[in-house]
């Protein structure tokens, strides 16, 4: 049991963690390189069942391996390995060993089966994110420390609902519940929160964009999909679930359409695509839930390839701005030739890993009869075409040039993890049966009938026609999208400014009034007491003696008459 645990995948992570810190030039990239592709190779000898412990009377299962958690753990480290390839050249060690904390913290929550171990990865993907975050620069410096913000209040709010939940069943397992309690509550609200759900969405179109060139691949990856594999264990089949991945996946068409930024855009997508998997947990059905692995799967890859791709935008350019950015295509052809296949892969194209996933979700939602879920879910997908599929490779890469914009095809680490990523995308998508033997239960959906094949086909031409008259309208805009975040970064700022003054000025006044008061209560004495005073002032020897016969004659006179 202690050689096994020592083996985990993610202890091989933290391992390549702590030796970035002590390996310069060609041993750093080696280490960069071999430590996630041993956390794959150790997912795969990760024995089906689990290994448990014991810790001050709890039951901790820090390794529970099936179908599922296989999946996921295979694609985390799949996905961390493209990942150290593409930023082979980034100079910044706390960037890289936290990238591979994070991801070890990624691979920690899959294989954990009781709710202890679960939040202690947990919350080290907090941290090692943050760190992700800031290594953006000074300027990402805030979003950082909103992002952190946004992290925490999911922790507190997922470990207030551990401890109930453990208090009230006894149990530390994580199994499937009912948010029938409030402690339910409280862990859905957490798992929820790093999910990207409304209201505080805005976190990832906030911090994800404000990251390195390199740092984004790694966020894109672990957060969200980690939440999505922990709902599904917990919390399948509950209905409100369908409808916050809706407002998911409409909130991130919406605001896709309106971004000018690359990156911003691909958030703004990644709220999108998540979305769609949180509507496929609340479905909750076999088939959905297929879906719903089937379809992270394939959404890490192509999600980190056209992040991939806007980071060696950046890279190369300096810019991210569609308005500033166009005909990139001639200078960068495989940048963007990657980028056409994972646009293609994020708007579901036949032949690639985005069809044979996302299509399984909106089948369950038709076997189901949900009528409105169904016709959101092919509007969603229409959207994912319209803004990732089409409108940024076309402003970017296909456009009318830039003058003075000098680029070229990145360094070859990053073309390497671009094109691994691109493949990865069009053989999942060609022989689909290599991803649907890994999904947690049995498999008897077909992608490819006439059926589906058309009815995407008119999907694409659809967004393809919308696209074209639309052009003028989706073009780039200068100008600031508000957002959720807008309460709590300018309302709330404004209200604390506004408190702030308020209560300066209410202790001004009452600090002020004190004074008075204690002013004219000093003027009182010193009158009274003071040298001039009735009492304070000496009196001549002639009164003193006065007073004092005339005290002795009183009181002589009243022992005489006594």
């Amino acid at each position: 049991m202690t050689t096994s645990f020592l083996l985990s995948p993610a202890a091989a992570l933290l391992a390549g963690a702590l030796a970035l810190l002590f390996t310069r030039g060609i041993a750093r990239k080696a280490a960069l390189l071999a430590f996630p592709l041993l956390a794959l190779v150790l997912v795969w000898q990760v024995p089906s069942g689990s290994i448990s412990a014991n810790y001050l009377g709890y039951a901790l299962i820090p390794i529970r391996a099936d179908a599922l958690a296989l999946l996921f753990g295979a694609v985390f480290a799949l996905a961390a390995f493209l990942g150290t390839l593409f930023a082979l050249d980034r100079s910044s060690t706390l960037e890289l060993s936290s990238a591979l904390v994070y991801a070890a913290g990624a691979l920690g929550v899959v294989f954990a089966g009781d709710w202890i171990t679960l939040f202690a990865w947990w919350e080290i993907m907090a941290i090692a994110s943050t760190l992700i975050v800031a290594c953006g620069g000074e300027k990402a410096y805030g979003p950082a420390f909103r992002y952190a913000l946004v992290h925490f209040l999911g922790g507190v709010l997922l470990m207030a609902g551990i401890a109930g939940e453990i208090a009230m069943s006894g149990s530390t397992t994580i199994t499937s519940l009912k948010p029938d309690t409030w402690a339910r509550w409280l862990i859905l609200a957490g798992l929820l929160v790093n999910a990207g759900a409304p209201p505080l969405w805005a976190w990832i179109s906030d911090a994800y964009p404000a990251s390195s060139w390199s740092g984004m691949v790694f966020l894109s990856v672990f957060t969200t999909k980690t939440a999505v594999y922990v709902l599904m264990r917990a919390f399948p089949g509950v209905e409100c679930l369908v409808w916050v991945g809706l407002a998911m996946g409409v909130y991130g068409i919406v605001y896709a359409a309106l971004e000018n930024d690359i990156r911003r855009l691909l958030a703004f997508a990644i709220v999108s695509q998540v979305g769609i998997k949180v509507a496929g947990v609340g479905i909750g059905t076999p088939l959905a839930l297929n879906g719903v692995a089937a379809h992270s799967a394939a959404a890490v890859i192509y999600t980190a390839l056209l992040v991939m791709v806007a980071g060696s935008v950046l890279r190369q350019t300096g810019k991210t701005r569609m308005s500033e950015l166009g005909g990139l295509a001639d200078s960068m052809p495989l940048t963007a030739f990657t980028g056409m296949i994972g646009a293609l892969s994020i708007a579901a194209f036949p032949l690639t890993s985005g069809f044979v996933s996302k299509s399984m979700i909106i089948e369950a939602a038709a076997r189901e009869h949900l009528a409105g879920p169904w016709i959101a879910l092919m509007v969603i997908s229409a959207g994912a075409v319209l803004h990732a599929g089409l409108r940024l490779p076309w402003l970017v890469f296909f456009g009318s040039p830039r003058p003075r914009i000098a680029a070229a095809d990145p360094p070859q680490s990053m073309r390497i993890a671009m094109a691994l990523a691109a493949v990865l995308c069009f053989v999942a998508g060609i022989v689909p049966d290599g991803l649907y033997v890994m999904l947690p239960h049995a498999v008897t959906y077909v992608p490819y009938t006439a059926s589906h094949v058309l009815v995407q086909v008119q999907l694409l031409a659809f967004a393809a026609l919308a696209f074209y008259l639309m052009r003028d309208w989706l073009k780039p805009q200068a100008g600031i999208t508000l957002d959720f975040d807008w309460l709590y970064r300018r309302l709330g700022a404004r209200l604390a400014r506004g408190f702030d003054d308020l209560t300066a000025g209410a202790w001004t006044r009452l600090v002020s009034g004190i004074n008075g008061k204690a002013a004219r209560l000093h003027d009182l004495l010193l009158t009274h007491h003071g040298p001039a005073g009735t009492f304070g002032r000496a009196w001549p020897t002639g009164t003193m003696a006065f007073w004092t016969t005339f005290l002795l004659g009183a009181f002589l006179l009243i022992a005489a008459m006594g």
